[in-house]
């Protein structure tokens, strides 16, 4: 049983999202993700004008008159959210951590799908693979999906994106749409990652906070990396020790969304000091115009 105050607060995500997906997500989701494409519906005798490749030959071979099948647009998608739960999800240097964001939008995108009648299933990992919910459909799913994403306690702490890729690619064999939920502060997932976009459709969300780019200058600053424990201190009162660090972010951002656009993988950047909202309407609304071109 969940404590009052936990209830309270995934009762509080569950209104704040709904009303983002019936207000602002709900016109555009149907339109930007496709169905898996043509399923087998019926048989009906041949009529001119039918293509002769639709034909069912052992039907027509049967009855000794032409008949052919009939096909129909598969709509429904299986959705998996897979959210990175490392360490480095507890940092954040406003009000909310960037763990608290990555519930809210998967409960955003989890809303999103159950209202179109597709399954939504979620993928919880650090180095290890902490929890699998498989894909299911309606509102109660839906909610559980929530309650783990926010308080489910991980073993590990460190990051392995690759693993978690690997472990999808092994588990969904049918095509289906792979959001990404991380800060992508992690190595070596690169070939995972590409493998993975030529099965599925791979959105990557990419979470970042602005501290992590820039540091003001604050004097002496002891850094502590909450996946390994490994603490430096750092003068930035130093200007190159700051310039330096604003390098090394940036050339760390542009080398990851070179990655992902050549790989095809689209990308949500999310800011931990910015409403998540109007990222997610871009990316709906910018995949939509695509699509329709």
């Amino acid at each position: 049983m969940l404590p009052r105050e936990l209830l309270k607060k995934i009762k509080k995500i569950e209104i704040k999202t709904s009303r983002l997906v019936n207000d602002v997500f709900s016109g555009e989701y149907h339109s930007i993700f496709r169905g898996q494409g043509m399923e087998f519906s019926e048989v009906r005798e041949y009529m001119p004008g039918d293509d002769i490749r639709t034909i069912d030959w052992n039907v027509t071979a049967r009855y000794n008159h032409p008949y052919v099948k009939i096909f129909r647009e598969e709509r429904e998608l299986t959705v998996i959210l897979a959210v990175d739960l490392s360490r480095s999800g507890d940092f954040g240097s406003l009000d909310k951590m960037r763990r608290e964001i990555s519930a809210e939008i998967a409960a955003v995108l989890a809303f999103s799908a159950v209202r179109n009648n597709d399954k939504v299933g979620l993928l919880l990992f650090t180095d290890k693979i902490e929890k699998f919910i498989p894909p299911k459909k309606g509102r109660f799913h839906v909610l559980r999906l929530i309650r783990e994403a926010l308080y489910f306690k991980p073993s590990g702490s460190k990051t392995d994106i690759a693993g978690a890729v690997d472990y999808l690619l092994r588990v969904i064999k049918k095509r289906s749409v792979l959001f990404l939920i991380s800060d992508f502060l992690d190595k070596d997932f690169h070939q995972p990652l590409s493998m993975a976009s030529k099965k599925h459709d791979l959105i990557a969300a990419h979470i970042y906070d602005p501290l992590e780019r820039r540091i003001p200058k604050s004097g002496i600053v002891n850094l502590k990396d909450l996946e390994t424990g490994r603490e430096v201190l750092i003068d930035f009162s130093n200007k190159e020790n700051r310039r330096n660090l604003a390098l090394k972010a940036e050339k760390d951002k542009a080398d990851l969304h070179s990655f992902f656009k050549r790989n095809k993988i689209d990308t949500i950047e999310l800011n931990t000091h910015e409403d998540y909202a109007q990222p997610l309407y871009m990316f709906f609304e910018q995949r939509a115009k695509r699509i329709r071109r």
